[in-house]
């Protein structure tokens, strides 16, 4: 990572390792998410982004490698630097006896730049009773105040960890639908992991995928979705240059289908595509784009495979 980057980069990872006794929960992750962006983490349970979340702010120490917000330690900046973060964690928390009405009034005095009225509005919008006890909120009640108490002092960086966890398919896009137009209207800086490909999808414009500790990529959605397709074509005996050419794409996947030959590749191009479709026994090619769900699972199986 160049010094460049760390200086424009609102949240910057070089090299973190994060250990709970023997078990490694980060191995040596690099990335950094530039101001004005939407992160999107993306892993199963255990690939450890909770961990990597907890050292951003400043929760706990990795064991080797730099982390830093706005260009500050969070270890040793972390008064400092959430007063600039708003944070929504995997599962919602609150005193649960305060109403939604007494935490906005308890917020609202610890931030100068306290957006009180955009709280109050945002939480009538989802009907969420003023005056009932957290406790007695539903999940998505919960979500969507915890969400309001997080950009109620207008912050600069947004961290949401797994938000829609446990929501509803009606409460997952109401909330998703909310984020965006909040990170629009503002040009907040977002972070996010979540198992809600679907919403994520939406949203984010840069991804990273971890398996068990390690990040097995990180770059943009656009030069993600482009480079992966599923291929469709038929085969009219062996070719070695329909085989050299397939394998230019670097397929993950190859199956054999009733109707023909199935293929995931993660190095699409049109050229490449164009050598392929040329190839002495190739019958009617055809390249789909893939989901980032697709994309996942791809991927998922790929890593898989080596272990």
């Amino acid at each position: 990572m160049t010094g460049n980057q760390t200086n424009l980069a609102t949240i910057a990872l070089d090299d973190v390792t994060i250990r709970y006794g023997a078990t490694v929960a980060a191995d040596s992750v690099t990335l950094s998410v530039e101001k004005g962006s939407v992160y999107a983490l993306l892993g199963r349970n255990g690939a450890g982004k909770t961990s990597l979340i907890r050292c951003m702010l400043g929760q706990r120490k990795a064991q080797a490698g730099s982390i830093a917000l706005f260009g500050e330690n969070p270890w040793k900046s972390r008064a400092d630097l959430m007063a600039r973060v708003g944070v929504v964690p995997e599962e919602p928390d609150a005193p649960p006896e305060m109403t939604a009405k007494q935490l906005e009034a308890f917020c609202s005095k610890l931030y100068s730049t306290w957006d009180g009225r955009g709280v109050r509005d945002r939480l009538e919008r989802f009907e969420v009773p003023n005056n009932l006890p957290f406790r007695r909120l539903s999940k998505g009640q919960k979500e969507q105040l915890t969400l309001a108490l997080a950009l109620g002092p207008m912050p600069d960086l947004l961290i949401l960890d797994d938000p829609t966890l446990g929501l509803d398919a009606v409460a997952r896009k109401a909330f998703f639908e909310e984020l965006v137009g909040e990170l629009a209207d503002r040009g907040t800086t977002a972070f996010l992991s979540s198992h809600d490909l679907a919403g994520v999808e939406g949203i984010a414009s840069h991804v990273g995928v971890m398996r068990t500790g390690r990040l097995l990529l990180d770059e943009s959605m656009e030069s993600l979705k482009g480079r992966f397709r599923l291929l469709t074509f038929g085969r009219d005996g062996g070719s070695p240059d329909a085989d050299r050419t397939l394998s230019a794409m670097h397929p993950l996947r190859v199956s054999q289908q009733p109707w023909g030959v199935e293929a995931v590749v993660e190095g699409f191009g049109d050229e490449a595509f164009a050598d392929f479709s040329a190839a002495p026994g190739v019958t009617d090619p055809e390249a789909s784009p893939l989901s980032l769900e697709d994309v996942f699972i791809a991927l998922d199986g790929k890593e898989g495979e080596r272990r």
